[in-house]
């Protein structure tokens, strides 16, 4: 109970703040006592904000329709039979499931955690989660139209999220032996088991499948949006209001640059339909090898999939595939800025 009270309460938050926002957007007289140029600045950034959602919205909304259809009518079952035993073809099983299965990483920790639970080896499982949901279809669009005058950036996106994922796939396939879920059922499963073993799901609804999917769908969509609209609105100010001097300091420097995107990407917690329009809005301020650091570390790692992965997996094992991601990402997007774009 406690939970849906502070669920309700930042919904709250976000429809007062998104209010807020219509109010100054429709109504900017309201700031009539500031000066020109702070009139100025705020629609650019009502232009900034505004731009980056119509372009985003579309695919949040595909994203999560495709999310609630496998989510309902997808068997783990059948998911978890097809795994191959060797491990390099079981890592590149995991690569292919990103793209034959187009989930945000918003949905995947939570599947791939009754997948692991069921059987399917761990590094198997957290390629899935870390490469899944940047080399679906929808995102490749996503980047695509984001950065269509510069294509090597899809492909760059692409490539190093595959490197990653190997990498660490094959990291934690030589490494990491025990089993790094966490025990506690209500960590484990969001399921209980009935008498006969079966597990049957704590609040399975008597109403029709496709009810159920547009169910999850608004449910997802509604919290997807939070975060955009959030990230949304950093980004609008900070190409509003922060000196654009300041930026192209940050943003051309060889170590800077990157190291602010993967912060950046890590506070924002963008959904990956939606994290390359908000990188080609920095275009001309950062350097690309720190839009790709941006658009590759955000997926994998950030912070509400932290918290999820923190409820899922052992604290340890988290920390551990942290620092696997930082390092990687890192080195990845360094070489390929290098070689590449």
């Amino acid at each position: 109970m406690r939970s849906f009270g502070s669920q309700w309460g930042i919904n709250l938050f976000f429809i007062a703040l998104m209010s807020f926002m219509v109010v100054i957007f429709l109504h900017p007289s309201v700031f009539s006592d500031l000066s020109m140029p702070d009139l100025t600045l705020l629609r650019s950034f009502k232009t900034m904000f505004i731009s980056i959602i119509l372009e985003a919205f579309p695919f949040i909304l595909f994203g999560v329709l495709v999310s609630s259809f496998l989510q309902i009518f997808v068997s783990e079952k059948w998911i978890r039979k097809l795994v191959p035993s060797n491990p390099l073809l079981g890592i590149l099983f995991a690569c292919v499931l990103g793209i034959l299965f187009p989930v945000c990483e918003c949905g995947l920790i939570p599947v791939v955690r009754r997948l692991i639970a069921k059987g399917m080896p761990l590094y198997v499982g957290v390629v899935f989660i870390l490469v899944g949901p940047i080399v679906n279809p929808i995102v490749y669009a996503a980047t695509y139209i984001a950065f269509r005058t510069r294509p090597e950036m899809v492909y760059a996106r692409m490539g190093l999220a595959l490197f990653v994922g190997l990498v660490i796939g094959l990291v934690l396939f030589t490494f990491v032996r025990k089993n790094q879920l966490k025990t506690s059922q209500s960590t484990l499963y969001s399921s209980v088991s009935t008498e006969d073993g079966k597990i049957e799901h704590q609040h399975k609804r008597s109403s029709s499948k496709i009810t159920q999917m547009l169910e999850h769908a608004g449910s997802e969509f509604f919290e997807m949006g939070k975060y955009l609209m959030f990230g949304s609105i950093i980004t609008a100010a900070i190409q509003a209001f922060v000196p654009r001097s300041d930026l192209v300091d940050i943003g051309q420097g060889a170590i800077t640059s990157h190291v602010f995107m993967m912060g950046f990407a890590y506070i924002l917690s963008l959904c990956s339909t939606s994290d390359a329009f908000v990188a080609s809005s920095f275009v001309n301020t950062f350097s690309a090898g720190s839009l790709l650091t941006f658009m590759v570390f955000g997926p994998m790692l950030d912070l509400k999939g932290s918290l999820m992965l923190l409820s899922v997996f052992k604290t340890r094992f988290v920390l551990t595939l942290a620092f696997l991601i930082v390092i990687t990402v890192s080195l990845g997007s360094f070489l390929i800025e290098r070689f590449y774009l």
